[in-house]
């Protein structure tokens, strides 16, 4: 992220993503079924740059074992000083219901919104933390209890490579 004290709140906080990315991911078998066996698996990730001066981002991940990928797009809004991240897989093609937050002075972001678990609507939170120039972590959860308790459900350790990804 760039520096807090010479940016306006919000505008560049996904700088750190720019570039390619070699993604440790964790995935629960069965999410919300109290299961603790988790499926890992390898992807690649590249954030193409940032846009809107800051404001704006986009970056696609593929899950070559799992035979698909995602996109998301990130958007500032100035009003509101939080971002929208909205997201599209290819198994589907359609765009899900956007998690909206933002970035706490101790470095991590939180954004929360609607999803779906085998058809039924959950709320959705994710987490991005321990960032650095080289590495960054992703968590998603869902609730079943309207956001009182959280079950993570898919973890991604990023590892920033100089290859070319996605």
């Amino acid at each position: 992220m760039s520096d807090p004290s010479t940016r306006k709140p919000g505008i560049g906080d996904f700088d750190f993503l720019v570039g390619p990315w070699k993604v440790t991911n964790r995935r629960l078998v069965a999410p919300l079924t109290g299961s603790p066996e988790w499926d890992e698996f390898p992807g690649t990730a590249v954030c193409h740059g940032t846009l809107f001066g800051g404001a704006a981002g986009l970056d696609e991940i593929s899950f070559p074992a799992k035979g698909f990928s995602g996109l998301t797009l990130r958007l500032f809004d100035p009003v509101r000083a939080q971002w929208s991240l909205n997201r599209v897989n290819s198994r589907t093609g359609l765009l899900q219901p956007p998690v909206v937050g933002r970035f706490h002075d101790d470095g991590h972001g939180e954004f929360h919104g609607d999803d779906a678990h085998e058809g039924t609507p959950v709320p959705c939170r994710f987490v991005r933390s321990r960032i650095t120039s080289v590495s960054a972590h992703w968590k998603q959860a869902f609730s079943t209890d309207g956001g009182q308790n959280w079950e993570t459900n898919w973890t991604m350790a990023l590892r920033r490579t100089e290859e070319c990804a996605a």
